[in-house]
């Protein structure tokens, strides 16, 4: 706690700045006969709609519920990625990280100039725009000219005379790390409603409970700062945005494209003067679903500046706004050092989840998850035969697809993909995922080290609207075969494996390794893919050699994907060793060697 209150003092310090500068609450210059408006944004980390306004009896929320009386609180949020670095990513830009080859956990990948954070937009508008706290954009810096000023103490120092601010304060409060040391608590464990997939345990109440704590402190650090925000004389011309960078925190929530990980709580407050850029009456809610996406646009509409074409968000408020969307989609792919890609699409009552390494457990071992006593007491059950069997799913592999009916089923645990009854509906979201993803140029479908090779000299974002280099169509097919080949699997992936597109062998060597000894069949073309040119085809085709029964010459490609110069490569090999058990001594040295240039490169050892 003393650390919070220095950085308020801090805050407070910079507030009392800007409050000292003649003029300095006054409202800009008008565009278009209208005032603009102060933007504040307050953004806590890992956390879901556990909040009393949200109707959670467990949550002592009083100054965020006040905020929600006040202002308007959206009941449809949605983080597009559910893990901070992409989803931040896909905040700043109105881009899909997924559509810029930055989907994958700390990427150092660059984008394009003509891609740009919003804030750029905002301070050629005339806005001074301030974040002294995070950053963490998954893409390789960030652009000078997205911030005035990123001091923390005198953020506000730089104000220009009637210049309208935009501030960025982020909290640290609920973040995964809180869980990582057992700590008293004022909630009662006994009191704890665990979701239906997390067995009863001392640990997993208790990190519940201490859970809850943090968010009593989120609550109390929002209330300063709205507190200040009046001292200063600034709240009559601020529009003040709460919201989470994704859901979270205990374990099947972050990371994961369930509710649990994707859905937010927002709560956006308007003074008078700004009334008419609200969507509703104080105290309602907004209904209509909204996604990180629309961040970016929504902010430039609000402060009357022009969106550009590129971004793929639409506004929900100002002048700008646009009809509400029928679908929210979310996508995951690598975290830390596993790999897995999911994608999903939602509308107001189901969700559809594709599931591209199906033969891939939910719950894959990552170090900074299993920090957490609820992660680690969740798998000792596991591993003792204790649990139900939608408790000890997570550890099994996934479908590779699921349906959801949200109202009926809000944790989503009964999976309806092959339900007739739901057949029309999984059609449509299924026709709605395929769609989006061609229309988006979705870069998942390269494997990590094969997008970073064809990107040599450009960007992703560049690679995958080329037809030429990036031929989505094609590739995505492949992998829906290699997630569900269905009749005739072996004779489809052989045709895949023969493919004079290295991404679509890539996807053929992924469906023989879940198929496993089915496979049998292509033991020619694996063995011939273990020396192709692509290190991701030969990691992919030597873990299915492995579990094939044929380890040496697995194993030498293994060695050689480690030591390659994209260091991608060497990070696929050593993911794909862990999970088949490939534990070679001699390799060991260069397993760990790989891991850590890719950790050192992206930073991937600071908070997630």
């Amino acid at each position: 706690m003393k650390k919070n209150r220095r950085a308020f003092l801090a805050q407070s310090a910079a507030a009392a700045a800007l409050a000292a500068m003649p003029g300095a609450a006054c409202a800009a210059a008008p565009i278009s006969g209208a005032d603009r408006p102060n933007i504040l944004w307050l953004v806590s980390e890992d956390n879901s709609p556990w909040l009393g306004c949200y109707g959670d009896p467990l949550a002592d929320t009083p100054n965020l519920d006040r905020m929600a009386r006040e202002g308007v609180r959206f009941t449809s949020a949605f983080a597009n990625a559910p893990v901070c670095a992409p989803a931040r990513f896909t905040i700043h830009t109105g881009v899909y990280a997924s559509s810029a080859g930055t989907q994958h956990m700390r990427s150092c990948n660059p984008i394009p100039p003509g891609i740009r954070f919003f804030t750029q937009y905002l301070r050629e508008a005339g806005y001074y725009c301030v974040n002294g706290q995070k950053t963490d954009y998954n893409t390789t810096g960030t652009p000078p000219e997205a911030w005035d000023s990123r001091r923390f103490t005198a953020s506000l120092r730089g104000l220009k005379r009637h210049q309208p601010f935009f501030r960025f304060i982020n909290y640290m409060t609920t973040h995964e790390s809180s869980l990582h040391k057992v700590k008293p608590v004022t909630h009662d464990p006994a009191a704890m409603r665990l979701a239906p997939y997390h067995p009863d345990t001392p640990e997993i109440r208790h990190d519940y409970a201490q859970y809850y704590d943090q968010i009593t402190r989120l609550d109390g650090q929002i209330g300063e700062a709205l507190a200040e925000l009046e001292r200063q004389g600034l709240a009559d011309d601020t529009i003040v945005f709460y919201f989470s960078d994704h859901g979270g925190v205990l374990p099947r929530s972050k990371r994961f494209l369930y509710d649990s990980g994707m859905r937010v709580p927002m709560i956006a407050r308007f003074p008078e003067k700004y009334r008419h850029l609200a969507p509703s009456a104080p105290g309602s809610t907004f209904d209509q679903p909204v996604s990180f996406v629309d961040l970016a646009p929504t902010m430039m509409s609000i402060a009357g500046v022009p969106v550009p074409d590129y971004m793929q968000g639409r506004a929900f408020l100002g002048p700008q706004a646009a009809p509400a969307p029928q679908y929210v989609y979310g996508f995951r792919g690598r975290m830390d050092d596993r790999y897995d890609m999911s994608r999903a699409v939602r509308d107001l009552n189901f969700k559809y989840i594709r599931n591209y390494h199906p033969y891939l457990p939910w719950g894959r071992h990552l170090d900074y998850l299993w920090r957490m006593p609820a992660t680690r007491s969740w798998e000792e059950m596991y591993q003792a035969g204790k649990l139900n069997a939608v408790q000890k799913r997570w550890f099994e592999p996934k479908p590779a697809e699921e349906l959801y009916d949200l109202a009926a089923d809000p944790y989503e645990i009964n999976n309806l993909a092959g339900d007739p009854a739901y057949l029309e509906t999984i059609v449509r979201m299924r026709d709605a995922n395929r769609r989006f993803l061609l229309d988006h140029h979705d870069a998942g479908f390269l494997q990590e080290a094969e997008m970073v090779a064809r990107a040599q000299g450009s960007t992703p974002y560049d690679l995958v609207r080329d037809p030429i280099r990036y031929d989505l169509p094609r590739v995505m097919a492949a992998a829906e075969i290699a997630g569900d080949p269905g009749p005739g699997a072996a004779a489809k992936l052989i045709e895949l494996l023969k493919d004079h597109d290295s991404a679509v062998r890539y996807w053929g060597a992924v469906g023989c390794l879940a198929l496993g000894q089915k496979s049998a069949d292509t033991m020619p073309l694996l063995t011939q893919a273990l020396d192709d040119d692509s290190a991701s085809v030969s990691v992919a085709a030597a873990a299915a050699m492995f579990k094939l029964g044929r380890p040496g010459p697995a194993l030498a490609a293994f060695k050689k994907a480690l030591q390659d110069d994209n260091m991608y490569a060497g990070f696929y090999a050593s993911d794909m060793m862990d999970f088949i058990g490939a534990d070679d001594p001699s390799l060991n040295r260069l397993k760990n060697k790989a891991k850590a240039r890719v950790r050192k490169a992206t930073n991937l050892n600071a908070l997630k």
